[in-house]
């Protein structure tokens, strides 16, 4: 791997997009299948992915349909998040567009307040906010017993990073999303304007241990269609409904792609609908680095449509998939 130290840019030299080699065999769906059960046994202890932290904004309430549940959030005076159902508990108005006033909603149909301490038929649910992304405990569907605050993968420090949040709405299941990331083989081949010299270098066999359950790829993020920066990363599933891609070696070393698969509910064509929320949380260990959380601003919105571009082709994938065991299960 390159000396970060130096100039990460690599002159891409790459084969035609046709004459890539296949990785249809090293791609095992018996393989990938079995990744999927051993991420699906991993519990969330009840919390889903709701929002970016940069979603939920003081003065207005956030709301988004979470497990069949349409819920709302907002901050109080201080800053801090709480949750609750998405209906107002008079006559059934929507809260997600309810502004917010001393630290409590309030309805826009007859201006009832509703605060962080409830009222009776409605009462708030746990939340919490991790910096980057907002989480709901939903208890009801908490596999095992619900826990204080979210498992988190690996991340890099808060103060040396830059975050930026993007959504992706697919008609599919998590399941489907989540495959789609435990199948790094298809990289090269499905984002050719993304990835080049895209190598599994170890992926996890069928019955391996919790240790050796994740996967290490050496990639070449592409920059124009002449450069790149080589990096190796490595993907493991936190709990039952995330993935988490890591650089752990070249440039950006430490930064951190969280895909989070939140289910919706069915939209009006009997589908299911997946919210994919992913956190792209860059760091570098090169003293510039610094300033570029001086332009945030201007940088989260890029980070955010890179990440909705790649998704553009890996919705698709998952819908695909969904379709398929759909029609197997008829």
């Amino acid at each position: 791997m390159s000396d970060r130290r130096g100039n990460p840019l690599r002159r891409l030299r790459r084969p035609a997009w046709a004459e890539q080699r296949p990785t249809w065999k090293d791609a095992k769906p018996a393989l990938i299948n079995a990744a999927l059960e051993r991420a699906r046994a991993r519990p969330a202890g009840g919390w889903f992915v709701l929002a970016g932290s940069r979603e939920v904004r003081d003065g207005a309430a956030f709301g988004r349909v979470v497990a069949g549940r349409e819920l709302v959030v907002w901050r109080d005076a201080d800053g801090a998040v709480h949750a609750g159902p998405g209906a107002c508990p008079h006559l059934g108005a929507a809260l997600c567009d309810a502004p917010v006033h001393d630290g409590q909603l309030v309805c826009r149909w007859h201006g009832l307040s509703l605060g962080p301490g409830g009222r009776p038929g409605w009462r708030t649910l746990p939340a919490h906010d991790d910096g980057v992304l907002v989480w709901v405990r939903l208890d009801e569907h908490a596999s095992g017993a619900p826990t204080d605050v979210p498992v988190l993968g690996p991340r890099p420090p808060a103060e040396r990073s830059l975050a930026a949040v993007a959504t992706v709405v697919g008609r599919c299941e998590p399941d489907d999303v989540i495959a789609n990331r435990l199948d790094p083989w298809h990289g090269a081949w499905l984002h050719p304007y993304s990835f080049a010299a895209l190598e599994v270098l170890s992926a996890p066999t069928v019955t391996c241990t919790n240790a050796e359950d994740r996967f290490l790829v050496e990639v070449t993020f592409t920059l124009g269609g002449k450069l790149g920066v080589p990096v190796h990363a490595e993907f493991s599933c936190p709990d039952e409904r995330t993935i988490t891609m890591e650089i752990v070696d070249g440039e950006g070393t430490g930064t951190v792609v969280e895909t989070h698969a939140t289910p919706m509910r069915p939209g009006s064509d009997g589908r299911p609908r997946t919210a994919v929320i992913e956190a792209v949380v860059a760091h570098s260990d090169r003293p510039g680095f610094v300033h570029s959380r001086r332009v945030a601003a201007a940088l989260r919105p890029l980070m955010a449509l890179t990440a909705r571009r790649l998704w553009r082709d890996d919705i698709a994938y998952a819908e695909r998939r969904y379709e398929l065991r759909s029609r197997s299960a008829r």
